[in-house]
């Protein structure tokens, strides 16, 4: 075991009993809460029994937890294409928050190696390999893949493990693009390396090795660090390369060659 692994480890172990110490602390405030629940209760809409209970224990926060990679990046993805207007977009495996909300004003089809079954007016749902996209070169007007990438080839989805696997359907995601198609491309940004079977963590210059056919029109940031606004329009490589999980946002045109 290296040096990381045991941090790693250690880490959720400490979390873990963080956890279990708070449910301790908190449950008696949850039977005196039922209690005083129960002796103002008339039972005149709702049967009351202590056997249905439902501890909901870690909620008492001073203000609304969120997942600031999923939030902000999904809320920046809908900016742009509310800008483009696309008569349709394609989604390779995004958040299902994304383009549920986003097809009731533009028609998606949604693709994914898992495909989930959500039937919607002006949402298609389908299967796809990220590594064999169904689609002829050069066809799609608007695409986008985001926080996905950094999970292909790591086996954690039942994919075939493969260390180049991200390659791959990166080389995919730029096929399948129309000149002058728009990519909305997110992956996890900062010192690069493998937490695996998670996702990768890929460097500001990676990722733009990667597309350096592309345009990139605007490259936003979610940093670690949670007192910024959130994120960081036009973000610079350098703060980009000081994260440690940041979220970069990659919005991407095809040149005409």
């Amino acid at each position: 075991m290296n040096i990381l692994q045991f941090l790693n480890r250690k880490k959720i172990i400490l979390r873990t009993i963080s956890q279990i110490i708070e449910y301790v602390w908190n449950y008696p405030w949850f039977m005196q809460d039922f209690q005083r629940f129960e002796s103002q209760n008339g039972n005149t809409r709702f049967a009351l029994k202590w056997s249905d209970r439902y501890p909901c224990l870690f909620d008492r926060t001073s203000d609304t937890p969120f997942d600031r990679h999923y939030i902000f990046h999904t809320g920046w993805a809908a900016r742009i294409l509310s800008k483009t207007k696309p008569k349709e977009h394609i989604d390779i495996s995004s958040s299902l928050y994304f383009t549920t909300l986003v097809s009731a004003f533009i028609p998606i089809k949604f693709y994914d190696y898992r495909p989930p079954g959500i039937k919607l007016t002006s949402l298609e749902v389908g299967f796809a390999d990220l590594l064999s996209l169904p689609f002829p070169d050069g066809s799609l007007d608007s695409l986008s893949c985001m926080h996905v990438i950094e999970h292909v080839g790591l086996g954690r989805y039942g994919d075939p493990i493969n260390p180049d696997a991200d390659l791959k359907a990166i080389s995919e995601l730029k096929r399948v693009l129309a000149p002058h198609g728009n990519l909305l491309f997110v992956v996890p940004i900062g010192r690069p390396k493998i937490m695996f079977n998670a996702h990768r963590i890929y460097s500001y210059k990676q990722i733009i090795s990667y597309y350096d056919d592309f345009e990139l029109l605007q490259f936003a940031l979610i940093p670690d660090d949670v007192k910024t606004d959130g994120l960081i329009e036009n973000a610079s490589p350098e703060l980009a390369d000081q994260q440690e999980y940041g979220c970069g946002c990659f919005w991407f045109k095809r040149k005409i060659k």
